[in-house]
């Protein structure tokens, strides 16, 4: 069993930045690959960004190229994803996702609001 813990998120202005965290804790010798998606009000689970577990760099979904950067501190089984000029569109609640064939593990998601 994996578990993820997200933390991070939070109401901010058009423009912020936010750097969401996702911690796992049990077998993580298990994981793959960390992925964070996201959920808005009324619209299906979106995949916005992968890294896998060894590190390097990550595959992000176009919309959030360029602003949102995925990455790993090893020591602490931590999976940051740091979010950057946020827009009114990137509100909704974010969700890491564990590989760890043939399982995938979710976390309970932390909410990202951001207001014009």
């Amino acid at each position: 069993q994996v578990q993820l813990v997200e933390s991070g998120g939070g109401l901010v202005q058009a423009g912020d930045s936010l750097r969401l965290s996702c911690a796992a804790s049990g077998r993580t010798s298990s994981i793959s690959g960390i992925n964070w998606f996201r959920q808005a009000p009324g619209k299906e689970r979106e995949f916005v960004a992968a890294i896998s577990w060894s590190g390097g760099s990550g595959y992000y979904i176009d919309s959030v190229k360029g602003r949102f950067t995925i990455s790993k501190d090893n020591a602490k089984n931590t999976v940051f994803l740091q979010m950057n000029s946020l827009k009114r569109e990137d509100t909704a609640v974010y969700y890491c996702q564990a590989e760890s064939s043939p399982s995938k593990y979710w976390g309970q998601g932390t909410q990202v609001t951001v207001s014009s």
